[in-house]
């Protein structure tokens, strides 16, 4: 089976990880420091602050802002549940708009319609490692005075008009083991703002800015020195592995006919955290077979694959007992139509002909 995704762990990951261990210094120290600084550089931030998921970073992010009860956010339907369950951990409530249905990213023209008196902030989605229109969304946010939380969780290194991920509002990173930089679990949150930086680290530290004397309700969403030693290994290998998935998207995207290959923005570069593409609903009809019945079939062929996601966020029974029974019909047939394919940069040259000889197949 050729998977999905296929975390990377080489010498210098388990070099870093015992030397942490050898040193006994074990909890968030200068190893976490170190990946902090490292990944502000990456996303051309002034700070970068660890915690211990791209959960928490979102959750921790909001909370900067004074986010919370009786407010709104407006975000996208098509992410991951975290997305919007970070909204409403602070008490606030997310308020949904569709999406585009090239690049499945949120529509800033529907964000625009979107906003009352009660918005507080914008939380787009990088979706798959491809940047928002952040020209647009920030025009919304500046008529506004809004925030923008960029949930970059699937996009770090990505960039629009040359300006990376992270560093239009205030950025949330996921660490996860399957991210493109990975810390097995992890997040991380990046600013220009001095404020918000401090008040991302007293939120992640149980309110505590000198030990035992705590300024603020707070969190234990510390990242630990182990984490942060696989992350900072990850650092070093970033700018090859990227480079290796977009030459694996470009070769999908040339030789892949039965689908519709990912389409990308105008000034965006995208990082490939996903390789999605689509079999629409009106291909499914003409060829007597839907989505998930291709997917069986790619996995039966030793192809991984992965639907993200099949249920928009809005119409989780939950969600909708916050939200109302809203329809975003962009949202709601694309996912019905997408999947994923293997674009990680672990992939041989033979890989990826098998890739597409068995995906042309259907």
């Amino acid at each position: 089976m050729i998977p999905i995704a296929k975390p990377f762990i080489g010498s210098e990951e388990k070099t870093a990880v015992m030397a942490v261990l050898e040193s006994g210094m074990l909890a968030q120290g200068q190893v976490v420091a170190d990946l902090e600084t490292r990944f502000a550089e990456l996303c051309g931030t002034k700070y970068a602050i660890a915690t211990t998921s791209g959960t928490t970073a979102l959750h921790v992010a909001l909370l900067a802002h004074g986010i919370g009860s009786g407010d709104e956010v407006i975000t996208t339907p098509f992410t991951f549940i975290a997305s919007p369950n970070s909204i409403l951990f602070t008490g606030a409530k997310p308020v949904f708009v569709d999406i585009e249905p090239d690049t499945f990213n949120i529509d800033p023209a529907q964000v625009a319609r979107a906003v009352t008196s009660r918005t507080r902030a914008i939380l787009p989605v990088h979706l798959y490692g491809q940047m928002c229109d952040m020209d647009a969304l920030q025009a919304v946010a500046d008529r506004h005075g809004l925030a923008i939380i960029e949930d970059a969780a699937q996009a770090v290194g990505a960039a629009y008009r040359g300006q990376r991920a992270g560093s239009f509002g205030t950025g949330a990173f996921s660490l996860y083991a399957t991210k493109n930089v990975m810390s097995g679990e992890g997040g991380m949150i990046t600013t220009n703002e001095e404020a918000i930086a401090e008040r991302c680290r007293l939120l992640r530290n149980h309110g505590m800015r000198r030990r035992y004397y705590y300024d603020m309700l707070g969190y234990n969403f510390r990242m630990s020195n182990l984490h942060a030693a696989i992350g900072l290994a990850q650092m070093d290998r970033w700018a090859d592995f990227t480079q290796k998935r977009r030459a694996n998207a470009a070769f999908l995207s040339s030789n892949l006919s039965p689908v519709i290959t990912p389409q990308l923005g105008p000034d965006r570069d995208h990082v490939w955290h996903q390789y999605t593409v689509r079999l629409t609903l009106a291909q499914q009809a003409e060829r007597g077979f839907n989505r998930d019945t291709a997917v069986a079939r790619l996995n039966a062929a030793g192809i991984g694959t992965g639907i993200f996601y099949p249920v928009p966020a809005h119409k989780h029974a939950y969600m909708q007992e916050i939200v109302g029974d809203i329809h975003l019909p962009v949202a709601e047939k694309v996912a019905q139509e997408v999947f994923s394919l293997p674009v990680h940069p672990l992939l041989s040259q033979a890989d990826l002909e098998q890739i597409v000889r068995e995906v042309n197949k259907l």
